[in-house]
């Protein structure tokens, strides 16, 4: 067996379609230094990011909705505070555009979108 394989076989190679990397993310503009705002995203697997990335609109919505682990965004008293029929438009309501944009790029990172996760191997 080479050793390439080898290494890919090994323990610590993990399942990205089971174990999905988190981060956490401050948001300056709703917390305090006392209180901050975090949130808690997660990486997606390959089939749901297709799936948000073929939709026809708010897509970066959609894909923060899906990656959030905490706050729940989803939570019904969010989008009643906001009188929002759904927690896309809820949280259209709570985050500025470039939040949105700033939490979905991250999302997308953790999926391995957005940043370069190869190198070139040089021949010589």
């Amino acid at each position: 067996m080479s050793d390439i394989l080898q290494r890919l076989l090994s323990p610590d190679v993990p399942n990205v379609q089971k174990d999905f990397q988190e981060k956490q993310f401050r948001l300056p503009r709703l917390g305090t230094e006392e209180q901050p705002v975090i949130f808690t995203l997660r990486a997606l697997p390959y089939g749901r990011v297709q799936e948000l990335q073929e939709m026809d609109k708010d897509v970066s919505v959609h894909i923060l909705l899906a990656g959030c682990v905490a706050p729940n965004l989803k939570d019904p008293a969010l989008m009643e505070k906001f009188g929002a029929a759904t927690p896309a438009e809820a949280v259209k309501c709570l985050l500025l555009p470039g939040e949105i944009e700033d939490l979905s790029r991250e999302v997308e990172k953790l999926c391995g979108y957005r940043r370069r996760t190869i190198d070139e191997v040089k021949n010589g």
